[in-house]
């Protein structure tokens, strides 16, 4: 059990059975009434984002939420395969938990493993990577960083889109959180 007054970003909570990760929460004492705190919550399975309010000083109960750094090592053809680097167990983590998480990593590469109760609830990855454009339209005389942007596949496969004096085999810095094009690694 936690106060309202102990919430964080990433604290997971769990409310009427469900588990809900805080991305958001704000302290407000207005001129009149009680104190209380906003909250923007994200369902972990789900991945539903509500809006939800609590009275300052309430108890929320918490989950232990057991989060580690691992090593993703490769995609068996149906799971994706992690090692915990500490005690070297494996464990194979389902598409569906992976996500979006899928586009930008690569073999080898680090990444939280958030699990509850043994269940892998979802896949953390840094909050930027480089990856190598394995294809793109070639750049024209005259392309200029300011001008535009055309569409890059990654070498795992994702799609961004890039300025357009950027050429295949060049490395990238990618936001992993939306995709986008962050700047170029010499």
């Amino acid at each position: 059990m936690a106060s309202t007054n102990d919430l964080k970003n990433g604290l997971v909570l769990n409310l009427e059975g469900q588990l809900w990760t805080v991305i958001e929460f704000q302290h407000v004492k207005p001129g009149k009434g009680p104190a209380f705190v906003r909250t923007k919550l994200k369902n972990v399975l789900s991945g539903k984002v509500v809006d939800k309010t609590f009275n300052a000083g309430v108890k929320v109960e918490t989950a232990n939420v057991d989060k580690r750094n691992m090593q993703y090592l490769y995609n068996d053809g149906q799971d994706f395969i992690f090692m915990d680097g500490d005690t070297y167990d494996q464990i194979s983590v389902t598409p569906e938990v992976v996500g979006d998480a899928a586009k930008y990593m690569l073999e080898n590469q680090e990444a939280i493993v958030a699990r509850h109760d043994g269940a892998v609830l979802f896949i953390e990855l840094p909050a930027s990577v480089v990856l190598e454009i394995s294809y793109t339209e070639p750049g024209l005389q005259g392309d200029r960083s300011t001008g535009g942007t055309k569409p890059a596949t990654l070498e795992t496969g994702a799609e961004i889109a890039v300025p357009l004096f950027l050429e295949t085999g060049t490395k990238v810095k990618v936001d992993t959180r939306d995709g986008s094009y962050l700047g170029r690694v010499s």
